[in-house]
Parts: C-alpha cells; structure tokens; sequence
C-alpha cells in the first residue's frame, strides 16, 4: 500500500538529515564489527546479543551480506529478544519518491532518527486505534456496522453493502470492489491511487460496486482501512492524529512521526505513516507484550488475541511474489506458520520491506525498512533463512 508525504511531487530532504553521525555506519571493510545498541531513555532496554541463545554467526552473517548490497535495498534491521534490543543497524538506500525510477528518491545512509515511510504497517497501527477506541467505548465492539460511524453516507447502506461491519473492513473482507494486486502502483488506475485523485475519498470508495458477501472473500485494498479512519474521527469526536498523540503515542513515548492527509481530508490510514525504526519497534513490544506497556494496558489483550487469529476460515493468501509464503490475515495484521521449526509469527507488512514481525512463543519482535518498491522485498527471506533459523 502506498504512503505519500506529497503525491504528485518529489521528495526532497534538507543535506543535514541525509547526512550520518560518525559511529553510526556498519563497517563492511572486514568481519561485521557488532556493538550493542545504543540506550537512550525512549523505554528500550538494550542488551547484547551475545547474551541470548540466537545463533550469532547467522545474524553477523546476513548483516554483512546486506552492507555488501546483497540483499539490495535493506535501510534498517532491528532485533528484541527476550525484553531487551540486541541488534540495531542501519544501511544506505534511497528514500520514497512516487516519481521517481523505482520510486526512489535521494540516496542516503540512513540512522536512528531517520522517519521512514513504513507504508501499509500503518493498517496494523490503524487496527490497534479501532482496538483502543473499543476499550474506551467509543464503539460498541467490531460487530458494529461501519454506517452506524458514517452519518454522512447512510444513502449508502443498501442491499449487501448494509451488512459491511468493522471487523470486515479489518480483516479486508468488506465486499466492496478493489484490488491494489491488479496493477502497478504506478497506475493510475489502481484503485488506491485513483483514491488519491478523488475530491472526497470516502465517497469514492463505497460508491465502488458490492463484489461478494461480506465476510466471505478477501481483497486487498486500503480503502477499508481509509474508511476505518473516518469511522474512528466520528466515534470519538477526535481528529485521528489527536486520538493516536493521546492514546498510542503518547504513552509509548513516539513524538517523531509524519502523517499526512489525502488531499487535506482524511488521514492515510491505510499507508501514510511515517516512524522511525525504533517506533515501530515499540509497537511490536507492545503486541509483544499483550498490549501491556509499562505496568499499564495500552491495547487490551482481546484486541491483541485477534491481530494473532486469522480471521474466521481465512483461506492461505497467496501474495504475488512470495511463492514460499502463504498468509492468513487477521484484523489488519499477517500471519505465518515456520512448519519446519514450529513456530507461528504475525507481522505487519508494507510495500517496499517494511515489516513488525513477532513470534510470541520466541520472545522476538523483528523490524526491517527497506526501499525494494520495484522488485520482491528480502525481509522475509532473510527472518526465514537467518533469523528463525537462528532461534534454534
């Protein structure tokens, strides 16, 4: 799912931020030189990775492969393991650009506050959000129908399209027509970015003809989580930003992030957001954690249970280029099974190689950033050669 800080225009960075400290860069001269993460008062303990049961040639292994351009562009690998960040590096690659060759924009090395486009991971924040504002009673439960949260589009609620609850726009289930798998992202027929061109999004995405039953297939398409966004807005009274600063950001200690509108309208929560690394490390800690954040709960453990559970008789998704992967999906979230080593993950994934990838029964929370917009991203390779792979 795209992100875009501006649509129609390219990136351009002061030459400050494109510019690391020096420290800061893996040193690929010779053997991976390891130093353990830096401890900065943000709520992260760190701690060495010397010191957890993982298989540390494989880590160092990989880490060198990917300063050494093999696994193209991989912009940041962080490990937690066991309650501690064990492993924090970072790489040169290119920024986003929409316009740009392989949508990429200026090359840099980037760092720890680097805020980087995590694209569709913002669906996974958008479904904690949903999560919160139940726990608060700001919505009644999932099962809710989305047009109870829609006062200005009821003329809408007609035939099957009446039965759309939450929870179906969730778990991408909601029927209506859309598909960002059938063509580039350079398209502008692409259902997401026609979104883009639309003087009220909203409109445009529950006008799109009912295609199925809801609830009964599944069809990737930010829309659904666009219409979370505005259901969210009007359930609590509050712009999505505020009730994120109040009830998710604040309290994990996130204070740099960029999240832009479509078009001066709604909020892109299907894939807007931007974080830095160790931010989108919190949120895994925070699912890691059953929604526990501090001695305090954040997320309530039911909310959490279900981004673990596919939704209802979820079929294998096949994502196209991932012949090795087959996923279920969950309440914006994905799921995976390691046959061989018997583990289970769920992750939130976005175009390009971003990815919050857990497994609970491991105590690991995995994040990459990456630029691969143009061909198959290698963070799932890597956590499934080198990392699980490592566990054992």
């Amino acid at each position: 799912m795209l992100a875009w800080r501006t649509f129609f225009s390219s990136l351009a960075l002061p030459p400050a931020l494109l510019i690391l400290l020096a420290g800061c860069r893996t040193d690929v001269s010779g053997q991976y030189e390891y130093h353990i993460p830096g401890l900065f008062g943000d709520g992260i303990k760190v701690g060495s990775i010397n010191e957890t049961p993982l298989d540390t040639s494989l880590i160092f292994s990989v880490i060198k492969d990917i300063a050494e351009d093999k696994f193209d562009e991989v912009h940041s690998l962080l490990v937690y393991k066991d309650g501690k960040l064990v492993l924090e590096e970072y790489f040169e690659g290119h920024d986003y650009d929409w316009q740009g060759d392989n949508f990429w924009g200026p090359e840099f090395q980037w760092h720890r506050d680097s805020l980087h486009n995590i694209m569709s991971d913002t669906k996974s924040i958008t479904s904690a959000l949903i999560g919160i504002a139940i726990d608060k009673g700001f919505i009644i439960n999932e099962k809710e129908s989305i047009f109870t949260y829609l006062p200005g589009y009821k003329a809408y609620a007609i035939g099957s399209r009446k039965e759309i609850t939450i929870e179906h726009l969730l778990t991408m289930t909601s029927g209506i027509e859309g598909n960002e798998w059938t063509s580039s992202y350079r398209n502008l027929e692409n259902p997401i970015i026609k979104l883009w061109m639309c003087e009220d999004p909203i409109r445009y995405i529950l006008e799109n003809r009912m295609v199925a039953i809801p609830g009964t297939h599944f069809s990737y398409w930010g829309g659904n989580q666009i219409l979370l966004g505005e259901i969210l807005k009007n359930a609590t009274g509050s712009d999505v930003e505020n009730f994120a600063i109040t009830h998710l950001f604040e309290p994990l200690g996130i204070d740099n992030y960029i999240w832009p509108r479509i078009n001066d309208g709604p909020h892109d929560t299907a894939g807007g957001l931007e974080l830095t690394p160790r931010a989108m490390m919190k949120i895994g800690m925070l699912y890691l954690n059953k929604g526990g954040w501090k001695g305090k709960q954040i997320l309530s453990e039911r909310w959490v249970e279900k981004s673990l559970t596919p939704f209802g008789n979820n079929l294998q998704i096949k994502v196209p280029g991932r012949r090795s992967w087959r996923h279920g999906y969950t309440y914006s979230w994905w799921t995976k099974s390691f046959e061989d080593e018997e583990k289970e993950m769920f992750f939130a994934g976005g175009w390009g190689g971003q990815n919050i990838m857990i497994i609970p029964g491991d105590e690991l929370v995995v994040v990459f950033t990456g630029g691969n917009y143009s061909s198959v991203p290698p963070p799932k390779k890597i956590m499934e050669k080198y990392i699980v792979r490592a566990l054992n």
